[in-house]
């Protein structure tokens, strides 16, 4: 497949609680993209009760919940089939937090990573990398405070989120159960967040030393206002394929 003119593809960065899930679900609405969340999709896999007696799952299932991040090679094929399929169908995608790893991302000399693959299927210039910043802290408690719908993935940034709600356990868009993801504690937000630094911040280093442009993000505000400073950086080269 030729890279695409008129399609983009977007990959957030940032620690974990920094908006990158928030960011993709919106800008993938705006603008029409496939949001493909790595972490929601592997968590739906290890936990599917389809795969629960397959010794591969098993391991990566232990891996997930624990807070460390999942063995490379295993998620670097995964995502790779994936996103094959959807810029074989002519959709642009957005990436919150993946690749994750220097492998993930750049493979070795026998595999390609994530980035090259982006790069073949939509072009350099319509790959558009962000760097969303917030402080630990605020990461932490909007994680530990955080809520998602079992049914449709809804997330609730804290329960203050539930004010407008009747029933403060069910989803105020279709009804379902809300949850706690197993990893959204504080001892395990201090595993993720030392994951993140040693294994995903190296990534936007090697990024830089290839050429590619990382546009830095202040998260701190409101989402809405994030996401406008986001699409305000993607808008010209969008509008423009319209």
């Amino acid at each position: 497949m030729k890279a695409s003119a008129d399609k983009i593809a977007v990959v957030f960065y940032g620690h974990p609680g920094s908006g990158k899930g928030t960011q993709a679900e919106l800008l993938a609405k705006k603008i029409g993209l496939i949001h493909f969340d790595t972490g929601r999709y592997i968590e739906r896999l290890v936990h599917g009760p389809a795969s629960r007696r397959d010794p591969v799952i098993s391991k990566e299932r232990r891996l997930f919940d624990s807070g460390v991040l999942n063995t490379p090679a295993w998620v670097l094929a995964m995502v790779k089939r994936r996103v094959a399929e959807i810029a074989a169908s002519g959709s642009g995608v957005v990436f919150s937090g993946s690749p994750r790893t220097l492998y993930e991302a750049f493979g070795d000399g026998k595999t390609s990573g994530l980035i090259s693959l982006l790069e073949k299927k939509y072009g350099r210039k319509n790959l558009f990398i962000f760097s969303i910043n917030t402080s630990e802290k605020s990461a932490v408690n909007r994680n530990t405070g955080c809520l998602i719908c079992s049914v449709c993935g809804l997330q609730l940034l804290s329960v203050k989120s539930l004010a407008c709600c009747i029933n403060k356990t069910h989803c105020p868009f279709c009804g379902g159960p809300l949850i706690k993801r197993v990893f959204d504690n504080p001892e395990k937000m201090k595993i993720r967040l030392e994951q993140y630094r040693q294994r995903t911040r190296p990534i936007e280093k090697r990024l830089k030393e290839l050429g590619f442009k990382i546009t830095k993000i202040n998260g701190e505000p409101a989402p809405y206002r994030v996401a406008a400073a986001i699409f305000r950086k993607i808008h010209p080269v969008n509008a423009a394929s319209r």
